[in-house]
């Protein structure tokens, strides 16, 4: 299926772009990737830790569980618990990850560390076109933000990065108290920028979480799927960050 289709495509049969007042990003998979594959991060650390596991296993393992985890999210805590909620979160699942290799007996330890390396934006990079598509979508004077399943070390790797002055929110789940694709933090992100829905798009790696669900919620939502490996659905694919410009254009 050709690009130009896919640029001109329009949410509903006969319907058209509005013109596109805010473009709204998912993080991890989106922005930003690991430098290294998670599967081989945790496998390296583990190793250290007396854990020997292959990081294959671990890659396939880690998708499994962090699926089927329920949300990253924390309503009505302070900001005294959230940090910790946040923290027992990943703990969880980084047991959980490892249940089939047996009694991991420096656990502790290891997730200590493990916290902390995801932490510092050494441990990630941006995708290569990440700073021209801000940079011109900007020039067009449109509304960024980020909506992302993460917790508060975002903030700090986005900072570390160089690109979080570039967004006028970052609206993190945990924060939040709702979890793509739940609507309801698409809509804080639209009541925070005083904006409708149909009025933004919503752009990221997930199907569900982020295409389907900005669709929900009544925005437009865009699959960026960078290898083509999600069949074209009911919603924009995209395969660069910098066909985002162009479907903005398609408003004006």
């Amino acid at each position: 299926m050709g690009k130009g289709f896919l640029i001109a495509y329009c949410l509903m049969p006969g319907a058209s772009f509005m013109a596109i007042k805010a473009v709204f990003f998912d993080a991890a998979g989106t922005l930003i990737r690991p430098t290294k594959p998670v599967g081989e991060s945790y496998a390296v650390l583990a190793k250290e830790y007396g854990k020997d596991v292959p990081p294959a296993e671990i890659r396939e393992r880690f998708h499994s569980c962090f699926s089927s985890a329920p949300p990253l999210a924390f309503p009505e805590v302070s900001s005294e618990e959230l940090l910790g909620l946040e923290r027992a979160w990943w703990k969880d699942l980084v047991r959980r990850v490892f249940e089939p290799w047996g009694p991991f007996a420096r656990f502790d330890e290891y997730f200590s560390e493990l916290f902390r390396y995801f932490s510092s934006p050494d441990s990630w990079s941006l995708y290569p076109e990440t700073m021209e598509t801000l940079s011109l979508l900007k020039e067009r004077r449109i509304v960024l933000a980020v909506i992302s399943n993460f917790d508060s070390r975002l903030l700090g790797i986005l900072n570390g990065l160089g690109i979080d002055s570039w967004f006028d929110s970052i609206l993190l789940s945990s924060r939040v108290g709702h979890a793509k694709p739940d609507p309801e933090i698409f809509h804080a992100a639209l009541r925070l920028h005083g904006l409708k829905p149909e009025e933004a798009l919503h752009v990221g790696d997930s199907r569900e979480k982020d295409a389907a669900g900005a669709n929900q919620a009544g925005l437009i939502g865009v699959l960026l799927d960078r290898n083509d490996r999600v069949p074209q659905d009911s919603f924009p694919k995209i395969r660069s960050l910098k066909e985002i410009v162009r479907l903005t254009e398609q408003g004006s």
